[in-house]
């Protein structure tokens, strides 16, 4: 049991005991425990939506010289702002805003993610939301291209 509970760990990101209480709901099936894990953390992300995000990052991306993107990613926290899994997340999101050339934000979190076309972002950021344990916003973005 120990062994699922660490594989699942790695798979979801989710914690020790959120793990352990999947696979029991789910009887030891451990698709069944992913799955519910990766529902939970969505509606975990709803509860979090309202809070207010007062840290953050600017990510900025520059593909071949001809197309650029600054990315302003909202966090609650300097914490969550310096965490790796929320600067690969801006990264990505640069990646997917100069790839995509969305028109706006809410544009932008319909689109398909362009690593992983079962995701659309607005569901990429919120499984960021449930492994981080923050609210997560793209609060504005500019793209130029030449």
């Amino acid at each position: 049991m120990l062994n699922k509970i660490q594989k699942l760990r790695e798979i979801t990101g989710a914690g020790m005991m959120e793990c352990k209480k999947a696979l029991n709901k789910a009887a030891g099936d451990f698709d069944k425990a992913v799955v519910f894990i990766h529902k939970r953390g969505l509606i975990r992300a709803e509860g979090k939506k309202e809070r207010k995000t007062g840290a953050g990052i600017l990510e900025s991306y520059i593909h071949n010289g001809r197309v650029g993107v600054l990315l302003e990613l909202r966090c609650e926290t300097d914490f969550v702002g310096k965490n790796s899994l929320f600067k690969e997340l801006a990264h990505h999101l640069c990646m997917q805003i100069a790839a995509m050339n969305p028109r706006d934000i809410d544009d932008l979190l319909r689109q398909t993610y362009i690593k992983d076309e079962s995701l659309i972002i607005d569901n990429l950021i919120k499984q960021a939301i449930a492994k981080l344990g923050e609210n997560i916003k793209v609060e504005r973005f500019c793209r130029y291209e030449i």
